[in-house]
């Protein structure tokens, strides 16, 4: 699959977990996914009312809705509305 951008900027494929990562070309980018698999973390279980909500439960562990990307990257989720269910236990990196 070729990816096209009109900003005719380029991109890099960085795998992770079985998945290919899009990105522009950053190489610091790349060396922060390949570390993703040293990180330490802590391992939680979705409570009902942040199923299916990245962004809550990256809020309840980070105090910040931005880190939602961090956790469906580190538990390889790529549908959170599929795969992020009441009791699913996920892992939690800590940063």
């Amino acid at each position: 699959m070729s990816y096209i951008n009109h900003y005719n900027i380029g991109y890099e494929v960085v795998p992770h977990k079985g998945k290919n990562i899009v990105t522009s070309l950053n190489s610091s980018f790349e060396s922060y996914v390949l570390d993703m698999n040293s990180f330490e973390y802590e391992v939680g279980y979705i409570p009902a009312g942040y199923e299916h909500r990245p962004d809550l439960i990256s809020y309840l562990f980070y105090d910040t809705v931005t880190y939602d990307w961090l956790i469906t990257m580190f538990n390889n989720i790529s549908d959170p509305f599929q795969e992020l269910n009441v009791g699913d236990r996920i892992l939690i990196p800590k940063i």
